[in-house]
């Protein structure tokens, strides 16, 4: 896939993002040919489809398919995925009815206690999902800042606003980077990890960026904040896997080789 392609592929499934959402987006994204494109081109599709369901706030159940494909299994099915604190949650198929605690939005819904899969292409995937929902939090800040006055003045020119917009663009330009040397199981753990840890700083900065307004259903960004907080706890939170991170290095001895400069 060249340049323009993947352009026009990125512009076509960010409009058929914004328009819908669950199962007609699971349907529409079929029609597209995301099982192939997973199939042929799984380091194209994952991230650029992933990426946009954050950056549109759109939801679909493909998360389910790349495990599964991932572990060589038909696709249709509903596989248990590991909660932070070590619960087990799955993401029905079909219509929303009642959600999460944190998203009603997404069909997510306790299971009893799951078998252990191969979960790197599902971590890597929901990296570049807080990735893509960090940098929607972070764009509508930065549009606030600059819309806005306070004391006569463009909330963007004080120092404290825009040293937290700052630290939030370089999280995310940092798990990006991550995510893309990411090459192996450890590698998607980290990327998870950074991923995740960055998400989390946009929402707490760019909360604090937009105010009470932040707060407000009227407004997009709780949206994006409980998507975060829900995404970053599937497949062990950024806390568990740093930790996880901590322990294999205890136990090698040494740090892995993850990229070659």
């Amino acid at each position: 896939m060249d340049t323009a392609e993947r352009d026009l592929l990125e512009e076509t499934l960010r409009k058929t993002m914004t328009g819908a959402a669950g199962p007609r987006l699971d349907a529409a994204l079929a029609d597209l040919g995301w099982p192939e494109m997973l199939a042929e081109e799984p380091g194209v599709a994952i991230p650029l489809v992933f990426r946009l369901l954050g950056e549109t706030g759109a939801h679909a159940c493909v998360l389910n398919d790349v495990l599964l494909h991932s572990a060589g299994l038909p696709p249709g099915g509903a596989p248990a995925l590991p909660y932070a604190g070590g619960g087990w949650v799955e993401w029905s198929r079909g219509e929303v009815s009642h959600g999460s605690a944190l998203d009603p939005e997404l069909p997510l819904r306790q299971v009893p206690v799951g078998t252990s899969a191969p979960v790197a292409a599902g971590r890597g995937a929901l990296g570049w999902w807080l990735l893509g929902t960090g940098r929607a939090m972070l764009a509508l800040a930065r549009r606030h800042v600059l819309d806005r006055e306070q004391f006569g003045r463009p909330l963007a020119s004080f120092q404290a606003l825009r040293h937290r917009l700052a630290e939030t663009y370089t999280a995310l330009e940092g798990a990006e980077a991550t995510l893309v040397a990411a090459r192996d199981d450890t590698g998607a753990l980290l990327a998870k990890a950074a991923a995740g840890r960055a998400a989390l700083t946009a929402a707490r900065h760019c909360q604090q960026a937009l105010g009470g307004v932040g707060f407000t259903a009227e407004h997009e960004l709780h949206r994006h904040v409980r998507r975060a907080l829900v995404l970053d706890g599937l497949l062990g939170s950024s806390r568990e896997l740093t930790r996880e991170a901590g322990a294999l290095l205890l136990r090698e001895g040494r740090a892995p080789h993850l990229v070659d400069l």
